[in-house]
């Protein structure tokens, strides 16, 4: 009994071990389908064989892009990049993506009651009008409440 216990263990500990060092590679394949035909998906952008549309990158591939980069247009959805700038499809400015906005709130949690653009980590003092920075009450989830 003792022994196919730590048999168990073991082998849950080398999975583990093994799972938490893969990392997806960024050369994976990207799947584009037509938005009026879930039936067809390719690996590159192209045209839908059916109706001829644009083929777009699938729900989950998008999915993948809004967490992984840090700006996005919010047009293109495919414009992705690490740093602030503006779209080459469009030229709207890429915005932060949902993820980084929520890193952004919960880093930056003391603001100014007058200058709500100012933001910091820390308590101290508005650089415009130089009002003690107050703490922002984090927002009431589902799982809060």
């Amino acid at each position: 009994m003792l022994l196919s216990a730590a048999f168990v263990l073991i082998s849950i500990a080398s999975f583990s071990q093994e799972k938490a060092g893969k990392k997806t590679p960024e050369s994976a394949v990207k799947l584009y389908t037509c938005p009026m035909h879930d039936s067809v998906a390719a690996k590159k952008p192209g045209n839908c064989p059916i109706c001829g549309m644009n083929l777009e990158l699938s729900t989950k591939e998008q999915m993948k892009h809004q967490v992984t980069k840090s700006y996005a247009c919010p047009t293109h959805i495919d414009v992705t990049s690490d740093k602030p700038g503006k779209c080459s499809k469009c030229g709207m400015n890429l915005t932060l993506s949902a993820k980084e906005k929520m890193k952004v709130e919960e880093k930056n949690n003391f603001t100014c009651p007058m200058h709500s653009t100012v933001q910091n980590e820390k308590p101290g003092k508005c650089p415009y009008c130089g009002m003690n920075l107050t703490e922002t009450k984090k927002k009431a989830t589902a799982e809060n409440q």
